[in-house]
């Protein structure tokens, strides 16, 4: 009966050792695979390099286009800085233009030397001004005889005028300004029609060769 139950104790003790040494063989199967994998992940280290070169040009890249962004800003910024004041600066001119006229059509001054004085003085401070503009990169518009260019110009009306081909420029209302390569200000202006006379009589003309 010892006999026995000393094998049954013997034959637990195998299978538990070998059950032992299964589980161990499966968890340093498990170790080796994932092992494996790991190695199959990891870059080698001319792929880090390539990976770390890559990002740092990126990023070289951005930082470019940062800079660049940023010196167009500086530069608007300085270039155009002064746009809206030397827009409002204009009324100054448009104010002295206005003031001569007046005064020039005012009936008790005509032809009378305090009238000539003013005006003359008016000139100097309206050439002053055009001065300023000018070193500041801001000049006139010409229109006059000009063919209406709708980024510079706005016609405001027509003018009878058959000497003048259409659509030319033949007075000028307000005169417009550019600050540098900008407009500042289109120039108001009043273009050339044929008269309507002379409309009818090609219209009339059109029609008698067309009936022979």
């Amino acid at each position: 009966m010892e006999k026995d139950q000393n094998q049954e104790n013997t034959k637990k003790t195998i299978e538990k050792n070998q059950k032992d040494l299964n589980q161990d063989q499966k968890t340093e199967n498990l170790e080796t695979r994932d092992n494996e994998q790991d190695q199959k992940q990891e870059s080698t280290p001319e792929e880090k390099i390539l990976e770390l070169e890559d990002k740092l040009a990126r990023s070289f890249a951005e930082m470019e286009n940062q800079r660049r962004r940023f010196e167009k800003e500086k530069e608007d910024a300085f270039e155009y800085g002064g746009f809206s004041f030397a827009r409002e600066a204009l009324n100054l001119i448009d104010n002295l233009e206005r003031s001569k006229q007046i005064l020039s059509n005012d009936e008790a001054l005509k032809n009378t030397d305090a009238l000539k004085k003013t005006l003359q003085h008016f000139d100097i401070i309206n050439k002053d001004l055009i001065s300023i503009f000018s070193k500041n990169k801001i000049k006139p518009i010409d229109s006059l005889n000009k063919k209406l260019d709708p980024n510079f110009h706005q016609a405001m009306i027509e003018i009878e005028d058959d000497q003048k081909e259409p659509g030319t420029i033949i007075q000028e209302i307000q005169k417009g300004f550019t600050i540098k390569d900008r407009l500042l200000r289109p120039a108001l202006v009043g273009v050339a029609k044929k008269s309507e006379n002379k409309v009818e009589k090609n219209e009339e003309n059109k029609q008698n060769s067309e009936n022979k």
